[in-house]
């Protein structure tokens, strides 16, 4: 229709003519309420941002003489930050004569790299930055995969707890036998 004629239409109509493809040709208009498209698109547009995923980074520190109980823990929040989808930026401090052995450090980053394999991968490698050595994780999923698995948990947990209104949520307490003094 030419171009003309769709504003005399939408005059007529008192609608605004909205060019919707630009990049078609002829290009593709619509008679709509201006206001309402802008205010529709907005609305898309902050949902595709709600659903898109922020690359987070986080640290963990260490020192190359940590105890096996320390780097238990610390392996644990590694475990957790990937399984999250979250890049993990290991740092490893070195203090005094530690700084000629930075053998220690590059051992000790191997080892947790290994020891989290399946969950994500050495992103950049072992750099002696000063007194600080850093390696970088990379996680196998991506953030949006990880969160989307986790709403999938939390929605089976609710609807599990719905169809047993009764039951305990917390494990402890399910296990444990009830303990009530016997009357006489």
């Amino acid at each position: 229709m030419p171009l003309a004629k769709a504003l005399e239409l939408a005059q007529e109509y008192d609608l605004d003519l909205v060019e919707v493809a630009a990049n078609a040709r002829p290009p593709v208009c619509k008679l709509m309420d201006y206001g309402k498209f802008k205010y529709e698109s907005a609305m898309k547009a902050r949902e595709a941002r709600k659903n898109q995923a922020h690359t987070v980074i986080k640290e963990m520190k260490l020192r190359p003489k940590i105890d096996p109980h320390d780097y238990d823990t610390k392996k644990g929040h590694v475990v957790r930050f990937l399984k999250q989808g979250d890049k993990v930026k290991i740092t490893i401090m070195f203090r005094g004569r530690e700084q000629s052995r930075p053998e220690l450090g590059y051992r000790l980053l191997q080892r947790l790299a290994e020891d989290v394999q399946d969950l994500g991968f050495v992103e950049s490698n072992p750099k002696q930055d000063g007194r600080n050595m850093i390696m970088v994780l990379g996680p196998h999923k991506k953030k949006t995969e990880a969160m989307a698995e986790a709403r999938q948990a939390q929605e089976a947990r609710k609807a599990d707890a719905k169809a047993n209104p009764g039951k305990s949520q917390n494990p402890a307490e399910a296990q444990a036998p009830s303990e009530e003094p016997a009357e006489a």
